[in-house]
């Protein structure tokens, strides 16, 4: 059943959406383990189509939901995204927010940081970008990098020019706490944050690295920085383990989506971003009665007017 104006919610398909996401969601990390997800879990969605059918019957209810935020004016969303080169984020964001209106949703891809960037604090490229109320922010990468590739490769801290006597062996657990208050910060002020960990595996890596080198038209998506990152697998895996331990809560969940099929990422994906709207009890504005009197006026006039 597609989902349009005027219609009842299908509670179906929430309800479905809350059940695909559930099992990845992290809100308390002291337990997380990331050996106990599997990357090739697609659980009970047995094949490609019927994920892909669900994703196409959810597209309607995303793009209605995020039209009601918007028109709300009242709540903002903020997605951010992480995971291993070749995971799928790029994909995901695509795929799962193709039918919403791009006026309410603005993508941003972090990458290096510029000198601009570094003369600041780790978290201000990404806090002047924070959505607007009504808005979806979508963050391809975000501070999180800087507690996963500057901890892999500490030496990065150094052009961040910090000074000396604050780079200590405690600078992980501390911005770890920078992280949380910033967090808890933003959903004090109506910022939702959802966070997904794309996690795939490295054989799955391997293999889209591959067909990036065989097909002509993903050549671009290869850099030879993707190889030299990848000898450092089980560092990451490390670091990414400990971010998800010390930086889930329940204002600012964690899922670590399963990301070996494509298909199934973006609907976990898909169904955690629908789950979370549905919470919010988004409706359209009532208009008050002079509102309604100018509306009534301009009406007349409408109907008046002989073309």
């Amino acid at each position: 059943m597609r989902y349009t104006a005027g219609t009842m919610k299908p509670r179906k398909l929430i309800k479905e959406a809350a059940r695909i996401a559930s099992p990845y969601r992290i809100t308390n990390g002291e337990k997380f383990r990331l050996k106990d997800f599997d990357p090739a879990d697609s659980n009970g969605i047995k094949s490609k189509k019927a994920a892909e059918d669900l994703l196409a019957r959810s597209s309607p209810m995303l793009a209605e939901m995020q039209e009601k935020l918007y028109a709300q004016d009242v709540w903002a969303l903020l997605l951010i995204f992480q995971g291993m080169d070749a995971a799928g984020k790029d994909g995901a964001i695509k795929h799962v927010m193709s039918g919403v209106n791009p006026q309410g949703c603005d993508v941003y891809a972090f990458k290096a940081p510029t000198n601009e960037e570094l003369e600041h604090d780790f978290l201000w490229r990404e806090h002047k970008v924070i959505p607007g109320r009504g808005k979806i922010g979508i963050f391809n990468r975000s501070y999180y990098e800087e507690v996963l590739v500057v901890r892999v490769h500490p030496l990065l801290l150094k052009a961040e020019k910090l000074p000396e006597e604050l780079i200590t062996k405690h600078i992980w657990q501390e911005r770890y706490e920078d992280i949380n208050a910033f967090e808890k910060f933003l959903v004090r002020n109506g910022v939702v944050i959802r966070k997904f960990f794309l996690h795939i595996s490295k054989e799955e890596q391997k293999r889209r690295f591959l067909e990036r080198l065989e097909d002509s038209k993903k050549n671009w998506k290869f850099s030879m920085d993707d190889i030299k990152e990848r000898k450092f697998w089980d560092d990451y895996q490390e670091a990414y383990e400990e971010m998800v331990q010390n930086t889930a809560s329940k204002r600012a969940p964690w899922f670590v989506v399963p990301a070996d099929n494509k298909w199934y990422a973006r609907l976990v994906v898909a169904s955690a971003i629908i789950e979370v709207l549905d919470g919010l009890d988004l409706e359209y504005p009532d208009v008050d009665k002079e509102k309604k009197k100018e509306l009534q006026t301009i009406r007349e006039a409408l109907l008046a007017d002989k073309d």
